[in-house]
């Protein structure tokens, strides 16, 4: 078993309502390994190290997630659960919940996770298996002497997030000696007689298939905790009522790279990415995932 990183904690964005999934794709398990993912990936993260972990839910899955999930976690491991609220909103925006059902996005759902993040974290999303090695990518990371400023990331060749069932948009990364330059969001990727292309501001553009894809895996510091406190508050400020715009994550990394707040080490995935959209994926992501482990 790796060090463990007493200061390092797992963040796991689990509160998206999977409308395309159609019900809570967080608490269903696998088929032939009668657990959720996010406990596949919770697991990974006790073996590389990570003694700690804080779960942002959807209050719908809360009484689920205590009398079924979390007695099969590592008992070891120090568990918070922290419902993601579409009020949890500083005072003076409050009201712009009123009329809003869909959650705020992966920026606010991070910045709930504030109060219980002291030091470094790796954030996750619930839905998406990346493999062992990715945990073992960033407690390596943080076990070396990084400034406060430093940041990193597991991305996945793009060829290993490709999906039977079709096109997939994924955030492109552009990088530098190692380091993240930009994620450039592109559309539909998909395999053609002349490879693989998708589509950049509404444009058909030719892919390089080891390119980087981001799948939200970061490691992050408080650093970056302050600004998105801040950052979110501006998109508040100019928010327009549409009930569906959310506040990203990544658009807040991406401002702190360019005003070099922060820099991002970009670490190449080792193992395969494995994610769930559609419940009709649920048994063939399960039978790889099982080869996969058994491997």
């Amino acid at each position: 078993m790796a060090t463990e990183q007493k200061n390092l904690t797992l963040v796991v964005l689990a509160g998206g309502l999977g409308s395309r999934f159609g019900g809570n794709k967080q608490i269903t398990p696998l088929p032939k390994l009668a657990r959720t993912i996010m406990e596949l990936s919770i697991e990974d993260a006790f073996s590389a190290g990570i003694k700690q972990a804080v779960l942002i839910i959807n209050k719908s899955v809360r009484a689920e997630l205590e009398q079924t999930i979390l007695p099969r976690l590592p008992k070891t491991m120090h568990i918070t659960l922290v419902e993601q609220s579409i009020d949890m909103l500083p005072s003076e925006f409050k009201h712009l919940a009123e009329h809003r059902t869909k959650p705020w996005g992966t920026g606010h759902a991070l910045l709930c996770a504030k109060p219980y993040v002291t030091g470094p974290a790796v954030v996750i999303t619930a839905d998406d298996y990346y493999g062992p090695n990715a945990y073992k990518q960033m407690v390596e990371h943080f076990s070396q002497s990084q400034g406060a400023s430093s940041m990193a990331m597991v991305a996945f060749p793009i060829e290993k997030t490709l999906s039977e069932q079709g096109g997939v948009n994924r955030g492109i990364c552009e990088v530098e000696q190692q380091s993240l330059k930009r994620v450039t969001e592109t559309l539909n990727i998909h395999q053609t007689e002349h490879g693989l292309v998708g589509e950049i501001e509404g444009k058909l553009q030719p892919l390089d298939r080891h390119s980087l894809a981001s799948m939200t895996f970061w490691g992050i510091t408080p650093i970056l905790m302050a600004k998105l406190e801040n950052d979110f508050n501006k998109f508040l400020e100019v928010y327009d009522s549409d009930v569906k715009k959310e506040y990203y994550l990544p658009n807040c990394i991406q401002t702190c790279i360019e005003n070099k707040h922060v820099s991002v080490r970009v670490y190449s995935a080792v193992d395969f990415w494995f994610g769930v959209t559609f419940k009709k994926e649920l048994e063939s992501v399960a039978g790889k995932i099982y080869e996969h482990r058994q491997g």
